[in-house]
Protein backbone atom coordinates (compact mmCIF):
# COMPACT_ATOMS: atom_id res chain seq x y z
CA UNK A 1 0.00 0.00 0.00
CA UNK A 2 2.78 2.40 0.95
CA UNK A 3 4.67 1.59 -2.26
CA UNK A 4 1.64 2.41 -4.37
CA UNK A 5 1.21 5.74 -2.58
CA UNK A 6 4.85 6.65 -3.11
CA UNK A 7 4.92 5.51 -6.74
CA UNK A 8 5.52 8.41 -9.13
CA UNK A 9 3.56 8.71 -12.38
CA UNK A 10 5.17 6.61 -15.13
CA UNK A 11 7.03 8.48 -17.87
CA UNK A 12 8.01 7.62 -21.42
CA UNK A 13 11.28 5.71 -21.60
CA UNK A 14 12.90 8.09 -24.09
CA UNK A 15 12.17 11.00 -21.75
CA UNK A 16 13.73 9.15 -18.80
CA UNK A 17 16.85 8.28 -20.82
CA UNK A 18 17.24 11.85 -22.08
CA UNK A 19 16.84 13.24 -18.55
CA UNK A 20 19.65 10.95 -17.38
CA UNK A 21 21.97 12.62 -19.89
CA UNK A 22 22.75 9.49 -21.89
CA UNK A 23 21.41 10.76 -25.21
CA UNK A 24 18.99 13.19 -26.78
CA UNK A 25 15.35 12.16 -26.93
CA UNK A 26 15.65 11.32 -30.63
CA UNK A 27 18.73 9.16 -30.00
CA UNK A 28 16.98 7.53 -27.03
CA UNK A 29 14.17 6.47 -29.37
CA UNK A 30 16.75 4.81 -31.62
CA UNK A 31 18.22 2.97 -28.61
CA UNK A 32 14.74 1.68 -27.70
CA UNK A 33 13.79 0.50 -31.19
CA UNK A 34 17.27 -1.04 -31.52
CA UNK A 35 16.66 -3.32 -28.53
CA UNK A 36 19.26 -1.62 -26.32
CA UNK A 37 16.88 -0.82 -23.44
CA UNK A 38 15.45 -3.18 -20.84
CA UNK A 39 12.97 -2.65 -18.00
CA UNK A 40 12.99 -5.14 -15.13
CA UNK A 41 14.96 -7.58 -17.26
CA UNK A 42 12.65 -7.40 -20.29
CA UNK A 43 13.83 -5.84 -23.58
CA UNK A 44 11.55 -2.97 -24.62
CA UNK A 45 11.40 -1.96 -28.29
CA UNK A 46 8.05 -0.19 -28.52
CA UNK A 47 8.12 3.62 -28.51
CA UNK A 48 5.70 5.09 -26.00
CA UNK A 49 6.49 2.45 -23.37
CA UNK A 50 6.51 3.90 -19.87
CA UNK A 51 8.38 3.20 -16.66
CA UNK A 52 8.92 4.60 -13.18
CA UNK A 53 12.62 5.42 -12.69
CA UNK A 54 12.15 5.28 -8.90
CA UNK A 55 10.91 1.69 -8.83
CA UNK A 56 11.72 0.05 -12.17
CA UNK A 57 15.18 -1.30 -13.03
CA UNK A 58 16.12 0.33 -16.34
CA UNK A 59 19.25 -0.59 -18.28
CA UNK A 60 20.70 0.94 -21.44
CA UNK A 61 23.19 -1.22 -23.34
CA UNK A 62 23.38 -3.47 -20.28
CA UNK A 63 24.30 -0.66 -17.88
CA UNK A 64 21.96 0.56 -15.09
CA UNK A 65 20.43 3.95 -15.71
CA UNK A 66 21.52 6.73 -13.42
CA UNK A 67 19.12 9.26 -11.95
CA UNK A 68 18.26 12.49 -13.79
CA UNK A 69 21.01 15.03 -14.25
CA UNK A 70 21.03 18.44 -12.65
CA UNK A 71 19.35 20.76 -15.14
CA UNK A 72 21.73 23.22 -16.77
CA UNK A 73 20.81 26.31 -18.79
CA UNK A 74 23.49 28.17 -20.75
CA UNK A 75 23.56 31.36 -22.81
CA UNK A 76 26.34 31.18 -25.42
CA UNK A 77 27.59 33.84 -27.82
CA UNK A 78 28.13 31.64 -30.86
CA UNK A 79 30.82 32.96 -33.22
CA UNK A 80 30.81 32.44 -36.96
CA UNK A 81 32.52 29.25 -38.10
CA UNK A 82 30.82 26.85 -35.66
CA UNK A 83 28.04 24.39 -36.47
CA UNK A 84 25.03 23.97 -34.17
CA UNK A 85 25.26 20.21 -33.79
CA UNK A 86 26.63 17.72 -31.28
CA UNK A 87 28.83 15.96 -33.86
CA UNK A 88 29.78 17.05 -37.35
CA UNK A 89 30.69 14.47 -40.04
CA UNK A 90 32.85 17.11 -41.74
CA UNK A 91 34.83 17.54 -38.49
CA UNK A 92 34.12 21.26 -38.23
CA UNK A 93 34.11 22.83 -34.78
CA UNK A 94 30.75 22.58 -32.98
CA UNK A 95 29.14 24.81 -30.38
CA UNK A 96 29.77 22.12 -27.73
CA UNK A 97 33.50 22.81 -28.10
CA UNK A 98 32.77 26.23 -26.56
CA UNK A 99 31.11 24.94 -23.35
CA UNK A 100 33.60 22.54 -21.73
CA UNK A 101 33.33 21.45 -18.11
CA UNK A 102 29.68 22.33 -17.48
CA UNK A 103 29.10 19.02 -15.72
CA UNK A 104 26.21 17.88 -17.92
CA UNK A 105 25.47 16.76 -21.46
CA UNK A 106 23.76 19.78 -22.98
CA UNK A 107 22.18 20.29 -26.39
CA UNK A 108 21.58 23.43 -28.47
CA UNK A 109 18.02 24.77 -28.54
CA UNK A 110 17.25 25.44 -32.18
CA UNK A 111 19.94 26.38 -34.67
CA UNK A 112 22.15 29.20 -35.85
CA UNK A 113 23.73 28.44 -39.19
CA UNK A 114 27.48 28.23 -39.79
CA UNK A 115 27.87 31.90 -40.80
CA UNK A 116 25.48 33.33 -38.19
CA UNK A 117 26.61 34.50 -34.76
CA UNK A 118 24.86 35.52 -31.59
CA UNK A 119 22.73 34.24 -28.73
CA UNK A 120 22.30 30.47 -28.54
CA UNK A 121 20.67 28.51 -25.72
CA UNK A 122 22.02 25.15 -24.58
CA UNK A 123 20.39 22.92 -21.98
CA UNK A 124 19.71 19.36 -20.88
CA UNK A 125 16.08 20.26 -20.06
CA UNK A 126 14.39 18.33 -22.85
CA UNK A 127 10.88 19.53 -21.98
CA UNK A 128 11.81 23.20 -22.24
CA UNK A 129 13.84 22.68 -25.41
CA UNK A 130 10.92 20.88 -27.05
CA UNK A 131 8.47 23.66 -26.13
CA UNK A 132 10.79 26.40 -27.40
CA UNK A 133 11.41 24.70 -30.75
CA UNK A 134 7.88 23.44 -31.36
CA UNK A 135 6.00 24.96 -34.29
CA UNK A 136 3.36 26.36 -31.93
CA UNK A 137 5.99 28.31 -29.97
CA UNK A 138 5.99 32.04 -30.71
CA UNK A 139 8.83 33.23 -28.49
CA UNK A 140 10.23 36.35 -30.25
CA UNK A 141 13.81 36.24 -31.52
CA UNK A 142 15.60 39.44 -32.57
CA UNK A 143 18.49 39.74 -35.03
CA UNK A 144 20.76 42.44 -36.39
CA UNK A 145 20.97 41.93 -40.14
CA UNK A 146 23.24 43.55 -42.74
CA UNK A 147 21.83 43.47 -46.26
CA UNK A 148 23.67 43.88 -49.57
CA UNK A 149 22.00 46.76 -51.37
CA UNK A 150 19.15 48.90 -50.12
CA UNK A 151 15.67 47.34 -50.25
CA UNK A 152 12.85 49.63 -51.33
CA UNK A 153 10.02 50.53 -48.91
CA UNK A 154 7.68 48.26 -50.91
CA UNK A 155 10.11 45.34 -50.60
CA UNK A 156 10.38 45.84 -46.84
CA UNK A 157 6.58 46.02 -46.51
CA UNK A 158 6.35 42.77 -48.45
CA UNK A 159 8.73 41.09 -46.00
CA UNK A 160 6.88 42.54 -43.00
CA UNK A 161 3.59 41.08 -44.20
CA UNK A 162 4.99 37.62 -44.94
CA UNK A 163 6.36 36.00 -48.09
CA UNK A 164 6.25 32.52 -49.60
CA UNK A 165 9.45 30.51 -49.23
CA UNK A 166 10.07 27.73 -51.78
CA UNK A 167 10.73 24.15 -50.59
CA UNK A 168 14.25 23.24 -49.49
CA UNK A 169 15.91 20.18 -51.00
CA UNK A 170 19.18 20.07 -49.06
CA UNK A 171 19.26 17.19 -46.50
CA UNK A 172 18.62 18.14 -42.90
CA UNK A 173 21.30 17.42 -40.27
CA UNK A 174 20.30 16.23 -36.81
CA UNK A 175 21.95 17.53 -33.66
CA UNK A 176 24.17 14.42 -33.76
CA UNK A 177 25.42 15.44 -37.22
CA UNK A 178 23.51 12.77 -39.17
CA UNK A 179 21.72 13.60 -42.41
CA UNK A 180 18.05 12.88 -42.93
CA UNK A 181 15.60 13.59 -45.71
CA UNK A 182 14.01 17.01 -45.34
CA UNK A 183 10.21 17.17 -45.42
CA UNK A 184 9.93 20.62 -46.95
CA UNK A 185 7.19 22.42 -48.81
CA UNK A 186 6.43 25.99 -49.79
CA UNK A 187 5.40 28.01 -46.73
CA UNK A 188 4.32 31.55 -46.01
CA UNK A 189 6.23 33.33 -43.25
CA UNK A 190 4.42 34.97 -40.37
CA UNK A 191 4.51 38.79 -40.13
CA UNK A 192 7.84 40.15 -38.88
CA UNK A 193 9.01 43.43 -37.39
CA UNK A 194 11.72 45.23 -39.39
CA UNK A 195 13.35 48.46 -38.19
CA UNK A 196 16.22 50.33 -39.82
CA UNK A 197 19.12 50.78 -37.36
CA UNK A 198 21.92 51.97 -39.66
CA UNK A 199 21.28 53.59 -43.03
CA UNK A 200 23.90 53.11 -45.75
CA UNK A 201 24.40 51.55 -49.17
CA UNK A 202 24.38 48.19 -47.33
CA UNK A 203 22.03 48.94 -44.40
CA UNK A 204 21.58 47.22 -41.04
CA UNK A 205 18.11 46.22 -39.82
CA UNK A 206 16.72 44.91 -36.56
CA UNK A 207 14.39 42.01 -37.38
CA UNK A 208 12.14 40.18 -34.92
CA UNK A 209 10.62 36.80 -35.79
CA UNK A 210 8.09 34.69 -33.92
CA UNK A 211 8.99 31.51 -35.80
CA UNK A 212 12.26 29.75 -36.53
CA UNK A 213 12.36 28.28 -40.01
CA UNK A 214 15.66 27.08 -41.42
CA UNK A 215 17.74 30.02 -42.77
CA UNK A 216 14.54 32.06 -42.68
CA UNK A 217 16.00 35.58 -42.84
CA UNK A 218 18.38 34.74 -45.69
CA UNK A 219 15.60 33.04 -47.65
CA UNK A 220 13.20 35.94 -47.03
CA UNK A 221 15.56 38.51 -48.50
CA UNK A 222 16.26 36.21 -51.45
CA UNK A 223 12.59 36.65 -52.35
CA UNK A 224 13.19 40.39 -52.87
CA UNK A 225 16.55 39.75 -54.57
CA UNK A 226 18.84 40.94 -51.79
CA UNK A 227 21.74 39.01 -50.27
CA UNK A 228 22.20 38.92 -46.49
CA UNK A 229 25.81 39.61 -45.56
CA UNK A 230 25.71 39.26 -41.76
CA UNK A 231 23.28 38.02 -39.09
CA UNK A 232 23.65 38.32 -35.33
CA UNK A 233 20.97 37.18 -32.88
CA UNK A 234 20.82 39.61 -29.98
CA UNK A 235 17.65 38.60 -28.09
CA UNK A 236 15.73 35.40 -27.42
CA UNK A 237 12.48 35.99 -25.56
CA UNK A 238 13.40 37.63 -22.23
CA UNK A 239 17.15 37.01 -22.72
CA UNK A 240 19.62 39.50 -24.18
CA UNK A 241 23.09 38.82 -25.56
CA UNK A 242 25.55 40.11 -22.95
CA UNK A 243 28.73 38.01 -23.31
CA UNK A 244 31.63 38.21 -25.74
CA UNK A 245 31.88 35.97 -28.78
CA UNK A 246 32.95 32.45 -27.85
CA UNK A 247 31.97 32.87 -24.18
CA UNK A 248 28.97 31.61 -22.20
CA UNK A 249 27.27 32.01 -18.85
CA UNK A 250 24.67 30.14 -16.79
CA UNK A 251 21.14 31.54 -16.68
CA UNK A 252 19.87 32.82 -13.36
CA UNK A 253 16.86 31.20 -11.70
CA UNK A 254 14.80 34.24 -12.61
CA UNK A 255 15.81 34.00 -16.28
CA UNK A 256 14.92 30.31 -16.37
CA UNK A 257 11.49 31.08 -14.91
CA UNK A 258 10.96 33.89 -17.45
CA UNK A 259 12.00 31.63 -20.31
CA UNK A 260 9.62 28.87 -19.19
CA UNK A 261 6.79 31.40 -18.91
CA UNK A 262 7.53 32.64 -22.45
CA UNK A 263 7.45 29.06 -23.75
CA UNK A 264 4.04 28.52 -22.13
CA UNK A 265 2.55 31.78 -23.44
CA UNK A 266 -0.61 31.30 -25.56
CA UNK A 267 -0.32 31.50 -29.33
CA UNK A 268 -1.16 35.00 -30.63
CA UNK A 269 -4.21 35.34 -32.87
CA UNK A 270 -3.51 36.52 -36.41
CA UNK A 271 -4.89 39.91 -37.40
CA UNK A 272 -6.07 38.35 -40.63
CA UNK A 273 -8.44 36.13 -38.63
CA UNK A 274 -9.99 39.21 -36.96
CA UNK A 275 -10.50 40.80 -40.37
CA UNK A 276 -12.22 37.71 -41.72
CA UNK A 277 -14.57 37.53 -38.73
CA UNK A 278 -15.45 41.20 -39.07
CA UNK A 279 -16.23 40.86 -42.77
CA UNK A 280 -18.51 37.89 -42.23
CA UNK A 281 -20.26 39.53 -39.27
CA UNK A 282 -21.24 42.67 -41.20
CA UNK A 283 -23.50 41.60 -44.06
CA UNK A 284 -23.85 44.30 -46.75
CA UNK A 285 -27.61 43.83 -47.30
CA UNK A 286 -28.31 44.62 -43.63
CA UNK A 287 -26.99 48.13 -44.21
CA UNK A 288 -28.64 48.79 -47.58
CA UNK A 289 -32.21 47.72 -46.71
CA UNK A 290 -34.48 50.76 -47.21
CA UNK A 291 -37.96 49.31 -46.40
CA UNK A 292 -39.29 47.49 -43.32
CA UNK A 293 -39.17 43.74 -43.24
CA UNK A 294 -42.35 42.12 -44.61
CA UNK A 295 -43.24 45.08 -46.83
CA UNK A 296 -43.29 44.55 -50.61
CA UNK A 297 -42.02 46.98 -53.19
CA UNK A 298 -45.54 48.21 -53.95
CA UNK A 299 -46.06 49.08 -50.28
CA UNK A 300 -48.41 46.19 -49.48
CA UNK A 301 -47.83 43.66 -46.70
CA UNK A 302 -48.51 39.96 -46.29
CA UNK A 303 -47.62 36.90 -48.33
CA UNK A 304 -48.07 37.19 -52.09
CA UNK A 305 -49.13 33.99 -53.79
CA UNK A 306 -48.54 33.46 -57.48
CA UNK A 307 -51.42 31.78 -59.32
CA UNK A 308 -50.72 29.03 -61.81
CA UNK A 309 -54.14 29.48 -63.54
CA UNK A 310 -54.19 30.73 -67.06
CA UNK A 311 -56.07 34.01 -67.66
Amino acid sequence: MLASLLRMPAERLQKIIAAAGIASRRKAEELITGGMVSVNGQIVTELGSKADPALDHIKVAGKPLRGPERQVYLLLHKPKGYVTTVNDPEHRPTVLDLVPGVGARVYPVGRLDYLTEGLLLLTNDGNLAQKLTHASSHVPKTYLVKVSGKPTPDELDKLRGGVFLPPETKPLKTREGQEQKRRSHAVRTAPVRIELVRDSANPWYEITLIEGRNRQIRRMFEQVEHHVEKIKRVRYGPLQLDVEAGHFRHLTNREVAQLKAAAEAPKPVSKRVHTKVQLTAERPHDKTRTRPRGQHRDGSRGVKRQSNRKP
